[in-house]
This record gives C-alpha cells, structure tokens and sequence, in this order.
C-alpha cells in the first residue's frame, strides 16, 4: 500500500517511532507523544494570546455593556473546549492529522475542501498577527535607539518565525511552555494599566448602559468563538501529541481553562479602551496607557512574542499539514512556504483604523464555512463510524474512500446557506443543518452515500 503524504519512515500507519526529532512531524499516526497535561494546558495558553481577541472586544462597543461583554467571552470560551475536546477525541485516539481524519467523511480528494477553508484563515491571521508583533518591536527600537523601519522589522520578524516553526511541535513545546508565566504576568500588567488609565472614562458608561441580551449578545459570544472556530476543525493535530490518559471531561476543561485567561483579558481590554478612547490599534493604545518607558517596552516586547507563541501553533500548523497532504511536501519545506504566503495578506490594510469591522467580517464569514465541517466531522465520528476508525483505510488513496465524498459537500452547502442567512450567529445556525443533512444523506439517501473522482 502506498500512504499519501508519508515520509519513508512511516510507510506504514501503525509505524512504531522510539524518538521524534524537531520538524520530523509527518501525517502518520503520531506514536511519540511529547505532552502531558501540564505541557498541553500551557501550549494552549501561551498559543492563543491572540491580538484578534483585542478587535473582537473593540468591535462590540455601544452594543454590549462591560458585564455582557465578560459573559459573551467566557460562554465563548466554554463552548471552544467542548468543542475541541469533541473534535479532537480522534485526532487524541488515533494519533491522526486533521487532514486525514477528515478523509473519511470527504474522501481523500474531498479533504481539500475542509484543508483550503482552515488554511486561508490561518495565514491570514498569521499575517495580521505579523504586522502587530512587528510594529511593537519597531516601536521599541525607535524609542531606545531612534531606528524606526516598519517594513524592515515585518520582514525580521517573518524569518524569525518561519525558523522557529520549522522545529515542529518539539519547538513549539518548549517555546509555549517557557513563555506562558511571562505572557500571564504582562496581561496582568496591562489590564490594570488600562483600568487605571482610562478608569474614568470608562465608569460613566460601560457599567450604566443597558446593551442588549439578544441577538447581539449572542452573536458577540461568536465573534469570540469564531476566533477559535479555525482550531476547533484541526484539534486532531494537537492532541495527536498529548500523552495518554486524559478523559474528555478534563481534556475540555483544559482548553477552555487555558484559553479563558487570555481571550478574557485581551478582549476586554480591546473593549475598554477603544470605548474610551476611540482607537483599536493596540500599539498606539498600550503606548498611551503607559508612562514609564521601561514598562512600555516590556509590554510592547510581550506584544511581540505574543504573536509568535499564537502563530506558530494555531496559524503554521494548519496550512503546513494541508500542504503535506495536498503537495507531499515535507514540515519544514512546507513551513516555509506557509511563512511566505502571510507576506502576501497585505496586513498593513487590517490595521486601519477601521479594521475592526472588517475583522469582525471576516470573522462571522469563515465561521459560516468552518460550522458546517465541525458539525459534518462530529456526526461522521460519533454517529456514522461509531468512533470506529479503520486506519488502514484512511491511508490507502485507492481503498474505500478514494475521491470526493458527495454527501458532506452537499452538507456542506446546505450548513453555508443556513449560516449566510443568519449571519450575526453564523457558526451557531449551520451547525444543526450541516449535521442533520449528512446524516441523513448518509443513512438515508443512498445515492449520495458514494466517493466519487
């Protein structure tokens, strides 16, 4: 049997390895497992300070107050650990990429469909995140030693990342784990910064205004989910390297409890200060928020290592493994290219002043393609297969699940319209009518239960 996108190592799916050496990831079933729990909270929480979080708080001003707008992010966040611990339970089982989990509910050619729609958000992200980190430390430098290049430091900063992520998860193990105390201690900082900043501009409205406990509420608690909504499709490809042992009631606890922190502080730091003072740049406004210059520059470095710690786990692994499915290409080649491509999202453009309705639609949009795949991967797992997976069949390219699978595409769109339609809770609405429908092709519309070329 010949394995698609195998190295040679691992010709077959239950190769055993004694030692996993850095960037030697590949889509085999992952034997060598590097993380215990403590170490898998700590990727977590070090991976997901994300500076979208800072304009997904911007962007809800004037609709929420400060006490709704806590409780949409942190309903947000549970949500994300149940559903990455429901996701992910094969990817945890198996030892099994994304990429190939998905081939049996789209087939091997069909996977591409899921793989591009995770892949364009990630590199996306991963240049918005770029351009942040870059603009902090050219902040730095011109303030101690008067060298101010944008371009230059996006351009530094880029290389630097793509050479941290070709160590793979051996890399980012220990580059999440290290900073995770410093990153805990700036947000700290930073928060109460703001608030004594900018403490009574904010008391006249965010605690007095009514905000809304409808729609709106709801649909903030997506924009916060949505910005996770990416990983919960490709949870598979990091808790392949969580050691086993773990039950699916603390697997969701440790996601949820290490994303909460971060997502919490970020957002409402976002919230607070772009309502006090108009502005959702988050360089400008840490710079305002802090007098003393030492203390500046160590947010503003915290701002950039934050970005690195977020996109080397959520923005380089995804379109990484999907260019070694779809291209054979090998995790540091393929690391590379993904390091390049960010170049070309134009991030400049999604930092203007008005980038934070724009992220927020960008957000509401991919989630609209993202439900309907979770919600397809779900029922295929839980219902279908009866968490019963053959992996000989997911590796062979000729066996059963050889090209497209008709029934999740027509899922798939169905899930799309229902979320287009319902917009504001995009990821919400599609999630029933993409599942529901490929079951039901599945089980009961025979003529669409077929992998075809």
């Amino acid at each position: 049997m010949t394995t698609s996108g195998l190295t040679s190592e691992a010709a077959s799916p239950r190769a055993e390895h004694d030692n996993k050496a850095m960037g030697a990831e590949s889509l085999a079933p992952q034997q060598t497992r590097i993380m215990g729990r403590g170490s898998y909270f700590l990727a977590w929480f070090g991976g997901c300070v994300s500076i979208g979080t800072f304009a997904m708080g911007s962007s809800v001003v004037g609709t929420l107050n400060l006490l709704q707008a806590t409780l949409a992010i942190a309903i947000g966040c549970f949500v994300i650990g149940v559903a990455l611990a429901i996701n992910g339970a094969a990817g945890y089982k198996y030892g099994i990429p994304f990429m190939v989990q998905a081939r049996s509910a789209f087939g091997f050619t069909g996977t591409r469909i899921p793989g591009l729609v995770r892949a364009v958000p990630a590199i996306v992200w991963y240049g918005f995140q770029s351009w942040i980190g870059a603009g902090a430390l050219n902040m730095v430098s011109a303030t101690l030693f008067g060298f101010d290049n944008l371009v230059f430091y996006f351009i530094a900063f880029q290389l630097l990342q793509i050479a941290l992520s070709v160590t793979g998860f051996q890399g980012i193990k220990w580059l999440e784990n290290i900073g995770s105390a410093f990153i805990l201690c700036s947000l700290t900082y930073m928060f109460y910064a703001t608030v004594q900043r900018y403490g009574d501009e904010l008391s006249a409205s965010l605690f007095t205004m009514e905000g809304s406990w409808g729609l709106p509420f709801w649909g903030a608690t997506m924009l916060f989910l949505g910005i996770y909504s990416t990983m919960m499709l490709n949870v598979s490809d990091y808790a392949r390297e969580h050691k086993r042992g773990t039950g699916g009631g603390l697997l969701t606890t440790i996601y949820a409890m290490s994303i909460l922190p971060c997502t919490l502080f970020m957002g409402l730091i976002g919230f607070m200060v772009s309502e006090a003072t108009g502005t959702a740049d988050p360089i400008q406004v840490f710079a305002n928020a802090v007098d003393n210059t030492p203390l500046l520059m160590t947010t503003l470095l915290f701002i950039a290592f934050a970005q690195v710690t977020t996109n080397v786990l959520n923005n380089v692994v995804p379109p990484t493994y999907v260019l070694m499915d779809v291209f054979k290409m090998r995790f540091p080649t393929a690391t590379i290219l993904v390091g390049l491509l960010a170049f070309l999202t134009f991030p400049w453009k999604l930092v203007q002043p008005e980038s934070a309705a724009g992220l927020q639609l960008f957000v509401q949009t991919y989630s609209a393609f993202l439900g309907p795949i979770f919600a397809i991967l779900v029922v295929d797992y839980y219902v279908i297969r009866r968490r019963t997976l053959d992996l000989d069949k997911l590796y062979d390219p000729q066996g059963p699940y050889k090209g497209v699978n008709l029934a999740a595409v027509i899922a798939m769109a169905i899930g799309i319209v229902a979320a287009l339609i319902f917009s504001t809770v995009s990821w919400y609405a599609s999630l029933v009518p993409a599942g529901l429908a490929y079951y039901l092709l599945m089980t009961r519309w025979s003529g669409c239960q077929r992998f075809t070329q």
